[in-house]
């Protein structure tokens, strides 16, 4: 089967059935019986979250997209992949009180954060020197800084700098003020503790900052805050 052939999106059917196989009853048990509190419409794909979570940790997600879902292995289906992250990741925020309420965002909005989060996220970790020079991406082995997965998280983009120091970086669209500061704290802390070479620096990049984030972040060593302008142009190609 190519990569271009296949569902788009992650085959819940076959990835039971896999994590099965793998010896996951339990874990696939719990998710197929999520009781999913929210009011967004994203009960399927919110488990597509939880299962590439889970795979991902056990170490066999590689193997299920190639047995079950080559589209996982193309530009979208990382795309895919992310997402299904990002929306788990939001609804463990709304579970513990530190995310937005759902019922103040439309679904489409919260479609084109996710996609904006995920296409800002691949574009600086393609171009990290566009936030310094001599910025590059974290990578070991087969597993770079991308989404990068830690004790209690990931970090959206784990980077090296030109005097090889890490470098926490974290896309903040939609996220308060002590949810965004505590998050990129608590990275750089564990980046410290098990990669070595501290300290580490962490960079909060955000559409807007607020002055209450610029307070906090003033009396906090080693992090920087970046504000980024999305620019649209048009090609006529027809």
């Amino acid at each position: 089967m190519g990569q271009d052939s296949g569902p788009k999106a992650l085959p819940l059917k076959h990835a039971y059935a896999f994590g099965i196989e793998r010896g996951l009853e339990g874990e696939i048990a719990e998710i197929r019986g999520m009781d999913i509190e929210w009011d967004f419409s994203y009960t399927s794909t919110l488990r597509r979250g939880y299962i590439v979570d889970l795979f991902q940790q056990r170490g066999v997600m590689a193997e299920f997209i190639r047995l079950h879902w080559p589209q996982g292995a193309t530009p979208q289906g990382v795309s895919r992949t992310r997402r299904y992250l990002s929306i788990k990741a939001r609804y463990e925020d709304f579970l513990s009180g530190a995310g937005d309420d759902p019922s103040d965002e439309s679904e489409e909005l919260c479609e084109q954060a996710f996609a904006a989060e995920s296409d800002l996220r691949d574009f600086l970790a393609k171009n990290p020197d566009t936030i310094e020079p001599g910025l590059r991406l974290y990578s070991q082995g087969e597993r770079d800084g991308v989404e990068y997965a830690i004790d209690g998280g990931r970090i959206d983009v784990l980077a090296i700098d030109a005097e090889g120091k890490f470098v926490v970086i974290e896309l903040k669209l939609s996220r308060g003020r002590n949810r965004a500061l505590g998050q990129l704290l608590h990275y750089m802390g564990w980046v410290d503790a098990n990669l070595g070479n501290a300290p580490c620096r962490g960079i909060a990049i955000a559409r807007e900052i607020s002055e209450d984030l610029k307070l906090a972040a003033s009396r906090t060593t080693g992090v920087s805050l970046f504000q980024y302008h999305l620019k649209v142009s048009l090609e006529k190609v027809l």
